[in-house]
């Protein structure tokens, strides 16, 4: 082909042809490459902890842990993430059927749809540009798929796990014009079969059905593939609508389950975005000039990327007049182009669609993020790869392939990013110095790593920068309580509820501490009140059962030691402690089966090898309680009252002899 620059790619309104023929081998190769492509990418992304939203739709998450239900599986947990997103839900509780909270999983099946969607990507654009390009149509939709799949940007999308709302959205919406791109090619190549076509279509509408239970960004999909029609197919509206009416009508009616899912989460997903949420329209409105702006210079220039943008209103409008311009301009020059660049006014339309519904209803919790852009990026990497080879023609093939070389690079360097939840909250710190999650969070990070000193400084930190944040109240009492300084862990707990009286884990953290503090009773009526309000909590039945057994209500006590075990098979100290309660009501032999499953999860735990040496000494079993106050003293060789314990045992078995 000619190096000289080329006519622009040319894909008019026309009958539908099939692609050119090609070998199984070739297409086979080219899908190939969009998979290995996204493991280099994405390999060192498997180990990534659970981070932020993970926990409330993931391990706080009553609805994806057993016992299950159906009820429950279509109802998360209407302020989490997956909140009127039954299909998410179902995704997250088949990983923990699969692997209870084991992160590898999780990651694995999200790069899985990252790489469906790629590939359904690459066949959408090879059968759209077939006719135009011929044999071409392969490398140009191959690069577009690969230099998406491995671009930076979408890391947010694929390795945080809980924004697999956007990923699987996004192989839905792709899949809704792939089975309508296919039922065409089936109906125009057969017309005197009524009914040809018809799998194809029906799949389109099962795939748009899908996407609507994923994430409500799949509201312009139905629109999309009409305008999908009118620019690639049909030529005009009306010659869409007569031809496949009754595709359109399969297609709209899958807006009825987004409609019902939306109004099952109250409207605004439990208070978290649209009407109610706290944040003024006009208001947001204005923060989405420079935030799509940013998006479109990370689409060309990935750097910085930011993990949690937080809040950014706009203090002065006159601040936004360059990005305001700059996007009312593209806005107008893809409504001028739907008319005279049907391919340019149409990639226009998909990136401001598929943008519409989060750059419109109101969030009071961000006011940009990454993974907005997921399936939007489409239409930037489309237009800069079709651009591209109509003015250079195959020369461009190498530069394509360094691109997507350093692209995959950038994103495995992102991913690093993502190894620990401090390293994640500490990048964010770094970019982000004024957001008071990204602080508190950090100070989370910190603490969990027994920084205390350090949490303290960045939750206090977060609490000045937001005062009426609940969860940086919380946290800040949770730094405090980590020092041993419970009651000014209190005062913020107390705090924390003041602004939000049902916030569940602020009760939860008042009654570990008024339990240190010897107030059970009163511990008890915050846990419960947990309880209620937050059924979920990892820890509430094990807290409650420690102020139970303080209070000498044994066996209430044993019953939520119980449920926290069944919770949580792995957590030796409500092993412990229910095994202290049965000595009590002298049920010493079910007690040292409770020590010993104990000791087995804890093994280097000295408490737990010292109770279960106490139980097998009252029952007279005296070789394995000496075997027991020996591993006491090998991980704490100045145990005086093992020591002691040990000299008698050891007498009493020689004066057995």
């Amino acid at each position: 082909m000619s190096a000289g620059p080329r006519q622009p790619v040319n894909v008019q309104a026309e009958t539908l042809q099939p692609p050119v023929a090609e070998s199984r081998r070739r297409i086979f190769l080219a899908g190939m490459l969009i998979v290995l492509a996204a493991v280099a990418a994405y390999h060192n992304s498997l180990s990534a902890p659970f981070v932020f939203d993970d926990f409330s739709s993931i391990t706080s998450n009553p609805t994806i842990q057993p016992p299950l239900s159906f009820a429950g599986l279509i109802s998360p947990p209407a302020g989490a993430t997956v909140g009127g997103r039954p299909l998410v839900n179902l995704s997250l509780a088949l990983n923990y059927a699969m692997g209870d909270a084991d992160v590898w999983g999780y990651h694995v099946f999200n790069m899985v749809i990252h790489m469906l969607a790629g590939l359904t990507l690459f066949g959408v654009v090879r059968r759209t540009l077939a006719r135009p390009l011929e044999k071409d149509a392969t490398i140009a939709a191959l690069a577009i798929a690969v230099l998406w799949t491995v671009h930076p940007l979408q890391t947010e999308a694929v390795t945080y796990v809980v924004q697999r709302t956007e990923s699987m959205m996004g192989l839905f919406y792709l899949l809704t014009l792939y089975c309508f791109i296919r039922g065409v090619e089936r109906q125009e190549g057969c017309q005197a079969d009524a009914g040809c076509g018809r799998g194809w279509f029906a799949a389109s509408a099962c795939a748009c059905l899908l996407g609507m239970a994923s994430k409500e960004v799949m509201v312009s999909a139905p629109v999309i593939v009409m305008l999908y029609d009118r620019t690639f197919l049909a030529g005009s509206f009306r010659e869409a609508w007569a031809r496949r009416r009754e595709v359109y009508f399969g297609l709209s009616a899958t807006w009825i389950l987004l409609v019902v899912l939306v109004a099952g989460v109250g409207g605004n997903r439990g208070g978290t975005t649209g009407v109610g949420a706290g944040a003024s329209a006009g208001a947001y409105a204005l923060t989405q000039f420079p935030a799509v702006m940013n998006y479109l210079w990370l689409s060309f220039w990935p750097n910085p990327l930011v993990f949690d943008y937080g809040v950014e209103w706009v203090k002065d409008v006159v601040d936004i007049i360059p990005a305001a311009v700059g996007l009312v301009a593209l806005v107008c020059g893809s409504l001028y182009a739907l008319k005279r660049q049907p391919v340019i006014g149409f990639l226009g339309a998909w990136f401001f669609a598929i943008l519409a519904p989060t750059s419109l209803i109101p969030g009071p919790r961000q006011t940009m993020a990454e993974h907005r852009m997921y399936l939007a990026l489409v239409a930037v990497i489309s237009l800069v790869v079709l651009g591209s080879y109509a003015w250079v023609g195959r020369r461009i093939l190498a530069a394509w392939f360094v691109l997507a070389v350093g692209l995959g690079w950038l994103t495995a360097v992102r991913n690093d990013d993502y190894r620990s939840d401090l390293s994640i909250w500490s990048d964010t710190v770094a970019k982000r110095p004024e957001n008071p999650w990204a602080q508190c969070s950090v100070g989370l990070a910190l603490g969990d790593q027994g920084r205390a000193a350090e949490a303290l400084s960045h939750l206090e930190k977060s609490v000045k920068l937001a005062p009426d944040n609940t969860v940086a109240q919380n946290d800040l009492g949770l730094a405090f309580a980590k020092l041993g300084r419970n009651r000014e862990a209190l005062e913020h707990y107390e705090t924390a509820l003041r602004l939000r009286p049902t916030f569940g884990e602020a009760h939860n953290n008042i009654g570990i501490v008024l339990l240190d503090l010897d107030r059970p009773l009163e511990a008890l009526e915050h846990l419960e009140k947990a309880a209620r309000l937050n059924p979920g909590l990892p820890s509430v039945c094990y807290d409650m059962g420690n102020a139970l057994a303080r209070l000498g209500r044994t066996d209430e006590a044993i019953e939520r030691y119980k449920e926290a075990i069944k919770r949580n098979p792995k957590q030796a100290s409500a092993c412990t402690n229910l095994g202290n309660v049965l000595v009590q009501t002298g049920r010493l032999s079910e007690a040292i089966r409770w020590y010993e499953t104990a000791a087995e999860l804890a093994p280097d735990n000295a408490t737990n090898q010292y109770d279960l040496g106490m139980a097998l000494a009252q029952s007279g079993r005296i070789p394995e309680a000496i075997e027991h106050f020996r591993e006491v003293l090998r991980i704490r060789p100045g145990d005086a009252e093992a020591r002691e314990n040990l000299m008698q045992l050891q007498a009493a078995r020689q004066g057995v002899q």
